[in-house]
């Protein structure tokens, strides 16, 4: 048996946008966020798009696309999330000397 190379999951920016629709109406991790997105898909809450639209954007909801499309949402929502912590203004305390 001759093993397949990996066929490389890709999402257009409009997959992704998506996604981070997604997961702004329920910040909530890995299989919930699943929920959430099959819920906005058969709804057509994203766009109008349905299941079939977001197919040809590279958001596959079969079982056999799962861990690819688990995969790509936690890297999406990782930058996300990283983004969003550089971008918090840092408040610095200011103190008196002691004995002031």
């Amino acid at each position: 048996m001759v093993a397949r190379p990996a066929t490389a999951h890709v999402v257009t920016a409009d997959a992704v946008e998506f996604i981070r629709f997604c997961y702004a109406r329920r910040r909530v991790g890995w299989p919930e966020l699943y929920d959430e997105m099959c819920a906005v898909a058969s709804r057509g809450l994203f766009r109008g798009w349905g299941p079939d639209d977001l197919e040809s954007q590279g958001i596959k909801f079969g079982l056999l696309e799962m861990a690819n499309l688990s995969t790509t949402v936690a890297e999406i929502v990782a930058e996300d999330r990283a983004r969003a912590r550089s971008e918090r203004p840092v408040a610095a305390a200011v103190r008196a000397p002691a004995g002031a």
